[in-house]
């Protein structure tokens, strides 16, 4: 995760939709949730939109948040080149940058 844009909405106004899991899978996401540093929710999230980015569905809004006026030159490379990485790749570099973020947090 999250590949994608952060979600900006209230848990309140955001559509909501039961999923019914098979059995161990709730604990299954619960635990790739904790490695990743986010919610069972964000988690989901992430998973839905890398799959629909790699069929191409969500192609359209994707590259045009990288067209994006508030990205700077570096941040639009960075953009395209974490999106070229796998999942794999991309899940462990976000593990490693939040792994540093605590790192520098607990040192101060």
């Amino acid at each position: 995760m999250r590949p994608m844009k952060q979600a900006v909405y209230s848990s309140r106004t955001a559509d909501k939709f039961v999923v019914r899991l098979p059995d161990g899978m709730r604990e299954r996401i619960a635990e790739v949730a904790r490695n990743h540093h986010r919610s069972m929710n964000s988690e989901i999230i992430a998973r839905l939109e890398q799959t629909l980015f790699q069929e191409g569905v969500l192609d359209d809004e994707l590259s045009l948040r990288l067209d994006s006026p508030e990205l700077s030159l570096h941040e639009r490379e960075l953009l395209q080149r974490f999106r070229q990485l796998t999942r794999r790749q991309q899940n462990a570099l976000v593990a490693l940058i939040a792994h540093d973020a605590e790192m520098a947090s607990a040192e101060s």
